[in-house]
């Protein structure tokens, strides 16, 4: 049955709707027993949702609002005005003086630790299972030191588009690259073919073989993370200590320049964001694309069927995506979870994976008998497309579908994906850190005479101590 298209729309930054935060300290704390008495509207306090004023986030929260605890205890969705940064801001001064009655945080992945190493989310070990059926490594964005604090709403996880069109014009074998097993030895060969064809003028726009998102922001510490992992290298442990040295630092920025060098990479991707770097693989400058899930949604809209394609990322790809967490001073902390465990169930994940989101459990993927809108609802009133960011309910069908009506390549490229995918460092300290990397590895990579790689790793060592000990 096909999924309903109010619950389906989605707009064109759904990785662009972060909640960034950061903090430190310690807590846990049991849940009080739910109350009958009427307590007031539950908060769930997040950044931006750029799928608009009806995107899929408020139409679970609808959903929520017709079930019987929904009715008792509703909903609202609470909307932080500004930027990631200003976000953080008042979403950290909010919980840490108690000013604002917020009941559920909406956490980007990475700012977990921080608010559960401040005492600012409450401790959830006894009150929910994520070792059934959310997929391992995304449960695993929700745990810190051994607790689990928060519960996976929706993922994220760097993939490889690419331009079919150009790879049949250059002669090469679609069939066998790229796959779960290219390396990036081997799509670097690609690209030499396609620069070589190119020459001859048979690709029209094309410039480079890939790009990627090498401005100074996180795009930048993503990328980063990644050729680290690839090339072997572990930056921190479970605890957030500095695990690499200067000599293993090294071998991560040569693998990174390998990658990111000037002879594969776009020019311009040391000053590309997601939106410029999915513009120029739209407008065939470059016939790879390291980008998020959401891409897929958007593509269509821009290429005909049969001109593109995604792939796993080669090697390693870091996840992303947002937590929920109750707040630890929540009065109506036991509703709130009640309210997380439904948004973050199998029929409400299957929404997210229909709406263009990675959906954080395996069923979503594989269970053919689930459908959104969520079990226990009651039907959604006149349905009505998302007037967010990339339009309404009929260009989503746009999207290609399989036989359930899922995202074609969902159960298989992307749960595959995420299965597979690395965390960016686990710790209090992420600001910091994130802030060190990028400034340390955007000048050398942007620099033109750019200075040895031992030098650049001695300081990139000095500075992630620096940050990843809360100094």
């Amino acid at each position: 049955m096909r999924t309903p298209a109010r619950l389906r729309a989605l707009g064109a930054g759904i990785a662009a709707g972060l909640l960034l935060a950061a903090c430190t300290g310690g807590g846990s704390g049991a849940l009080p027993q739910p109350s009958s008495s009427g307590d007031g509207e539950i908060i769930v306090a997040s950044g931006l949702d750029v799928t608009g004023s009806d995107g899929v986030r408020q139409q679970l929260i609808d959903a929520w609002n017709r079930t019987a605890d929904g009715r008792r205890h509703p909903a609202r969705l609470l909307e932080l005005p500004g930027g990631a940064d200003d976000q953080r801001s008042q979403l950290l001064g909010a919980l840490q003086s108690g000013s604002a009655r917020y009941d559920v945080v909406n956490l980007d992945v990475t700012w977990v630790p921080e608010f559960a190493q401040a005492g600012l989310i409450t401790a959830l070990d006894h009150q929910v299972d994520l070792g059934s059926d959310f997929i391992p490594s995304v449960a695993g964005t929700a745990r810190w030191k051994g607790h689990t604090y928060a519960l996976p709403f929706n993922s994220d996880v760097g993939l490889l588009y690419y331009r079919s069109d150009y790879l049949r014009k250059a002669g090469i074998d679609e069939a066998n690259y790229p796959s779960s097993t290219t390396t990036w030895r081997q799509l670097q060969s690609i690209v030499r073919e396609l620069d070589a064809a190119a020459s001859g003028g048979g690709l029209g726009p094309y410039q480079k073989g890939w790009t990627t998102q090498l401005a100074a922001y996180e795009g930048l510490t993503v990328n980063t993370v990644e050729a680290f992992a690839t090339a072997g290298v572990q930056l921190t442990d479970a605890d957030g200590h500095l695990t690499a040295n200067a000599t293993r630092l090294r071998d991560g920025l040569e693998a990174l320049r390998d990658r990111a060098g000037s002879e594969y990479t776009l020019h311009g991707a040391l000053s590309s964001d997601e939106s410029q770097s999915l513009d120029d693989f739209a407008a065939g400058r470059t016939a790879f694309l390291r980008h998020w899930p959401y891409a897929y949604r958007l593509l269509p809209h821009t290429l005909p069927d049969g001109s593109w394609s995604v792939a796993p990322l080669p090697g390693k790809a870091v996840l992303g995506g947002q937590d929920l967490a109750v707040a630890a001073d929540s009065p109506r902390a036991a509703y709130a979870l009640k309210l997380a465990q439904f948004l973050t169930d199998r029929g409400s994940e299957r929404c997210l994976l229909d709406a263009g989101f990675a959906a954080t459990r395996v069923s979503a993927y594989k269970d053919a008998t689930l459908s959104c809108p969520p079990a226990g609802s009651s039907p959604s009133p006149s349905p009505n497309a998302s007037g967010g960011p990339g339009g309404s309910g009929g260009e989503v069908d746009r999207m290609p579908l399989d036989a359930q009506d899922r995202p074609r390549y969902a159960s298989t490229t992307l749960l595959s994906a995420l299965t597979s995918a690395v965390q960016r460092p686990r710790t209090p300290y992420y600001g910091a850190f994130t802030q060190a990397l990028q400034s340390v590895v955007h000048g050398w990579l942007a620099n033109p005479d750019p200075p040895d790689t031992d030098q650049v790793a001695a300081q990139l060592d000095t500075a992630l101590r620096r940050a990843l000990s809360g100094k």
